[in-house]
C-alpha cells in the first residue's frame, strides 16, 4: 500500500474511535432504559445538558474528574424528572424524552450566556482541566514495527481514558444485562412487566435502576464532548447525536457488542466527511463537502425507516405499567 494512503487510513481509523465514543455511551445508555421498557427519546438532551455541567465545574475546579462528576449529575437528575413522568404519572414516554431535549437546548445557551456572556459557550479550559491523551506501554517503540506496531501506536494509543471506558462499557453491558439477576429482571420488565410483578419485584424501581443507567452514561457521553474531545462547552454541541445512537441502537438490535460495531460505523462516515473536505473524487472532481458530512443522518433515516433488517423492540416498550389489582 502507498505510504500515504496508508497514513491516511490510520488518521481516518484514529478520528472514527474518537468520534465514536459519545454515540457509543449514548447508545449503550439507550440500551440500558429501552431494555426496561422505557424509551427515551431525551438522550440526546442529557448529552447536552451533562456537557454544560461538566464544562462549568471543570472550568471552575480545573478538574475534569469533578467535571465528570457534575456531567452525571446533572444527567442522572433529567433522567429522575423523564422517570417521574414516565413510570411514576404514566406519562408518554416520547413527549417526555422531546421535552427534555427543549428545555436542555434553550437552558445551556441562556445559562452559558448569563454566567460568561460568550454567547452561549464556556470559556477555553486548560490542559490540568481535560482529559489528557494517554500513551499505552510499548507505543512509541512499536511506531517502527510495521503495519500492527504503527496501528497500535496511532489508532489503539494516544486516547483519553474516557475512549477507553467506552469500549471496556462494552463487555460489562453485556455481563450485566446477561450474567446477573438485575440484568435478568431488567429485561423481563420490558417484555413483560406483568410477570415481573407477580414475582413480587418492583417494576417502579427496576425501571428507575434503568433510567438512572442511562442518566450516568450520558453523564459520560457529554463529558467527553466538552472535556476530553473538546475544551469547552458550545452552544447544541451534541448536533444530533443523541438521534443517531438511537438509531445505532435500533440498528443492533438492542445488543451490546453490535451497538459498538454500530457506532464505529456511524464514527467511520463523520470521520470520512472531516478527511473528504476539499478534496477530489477520481472522476467525478471535488464534492460538495456537505454531501459527505449527510451521510451519517441519511444511514440514520435509512436504518429508522427500517430499510436494513427488522429491529423488534422490547414488547412492552413505551407502555405505561399499571398495577393489576
Amino acid at each position: 500500500m502507498d505510504v500515504a494512503y496508508f497514513d491516511l487510513l490510520i488518521s481516518v481509523l484514529g478520528s472514527t474511535i474518537r468520534l465514536s465514543i459519545p454515540l457509543l455511551f449514548t447508545a449503550l445508555a439507550g440500551l440500558f432504559s429501552e431494555r426496561a421498557g422505557i424509551f427515551d427519546i431525551g438522550l440526546e438532551g442529557k448529552m447536552l445538558a451533562a456537557a454544560f455541567a461538566s464544562a462549568v465545574a471543570a472550568y471552575g475546579t480545573g478538574s475534569p474528574w469533578i467535571g465528570l462528576l457534575a456531567g452525571v449529575g446533572v444527567s442522572v437528575a433529567f433522567s429522575l424528572v423523564h422517570g417521574f413522568a414516565s413510570i411514576t404519572n404514566r406519562g408518554n414516554q416520547i413527549v417526555s424524552g422531546v421535552a427534555i431535549n427543549f428545555v436542555t437546548a434553550g437552558l445551556t445557551a441562556v445559562l452559558g450566556n448569563a454566567w460568561f456572556s460568550q454567547g452561549g459557550r464556556t470559556p477555553p479550559l486548560g490542559a490540568s482541566a481535560r482529559f489528557g491523551e494517554i500513551v499505552l506501554p510499548g507505543a512509541e517503540a512499536a511506531r517502527d514495527m510495521g503495519v500492527i506496531g504503527h496501528f497500535y501506536a496511532n489508532v489503539i494509543s494516544g486516547h483519553n481514558i474516557l475512549t477507553y471506558l467506552a469500549f471496556a462499557a462494552v463487555p460489562l453491558s453485556w455481563w450485566i444485562l446477561y450474567r446477573t439477576r438485575f440484568g435478568l429482571r431488567l429485561r423481563a420488565v420490558g417484555e413483560n412487566p406483568g410477570a415481573v410483578d407477580t414475582a413480587g419485584i418492583s417494576v417502579t424501581w427496576l425501571r428507575y435502576r434503568a433510567t438512572i443507567c442511562a442518566g450516568i452514561l450520558c453523564g459520560f457521553s457529554g463529558t467527553y464532548l466538552a472535556v476530553a474531545q473538546s475544551a469547552s462547552f458550545i452552544t447544541n454541541m451534541s448536533a444530533g447525536k443523541g438521534y443517531i445512537a438511537l438509531a445505532a441502537l435500533i440498528f443492533a438490535k438492542w445488543r451490546p457488542v453490535p451497538i459498538m460495531l454500530s457506532c464505529l460505523l456511524f464514527g467511520f462516515l463523520d470521520a470520512f466527511a472531516n478527511f473528504m473536505q476539499g478534496k477530489k473524487v477520481p472522476g467525478i472532481g471535488e464534492v460538495p463537502v456537505q454531501i459527505f458530512q449527510a451521510l451519517p443522518y441519511i444511514l440514520t433515516c435509512i436504518l429508522l425507516a427500517g430499510f436494513i433488517g427488522v429491529a423488534n423492540a422490547p414488547k412492552a416498550g413505551g407502555v405505561p405499567y399499571v398495577k393489576e389489582r
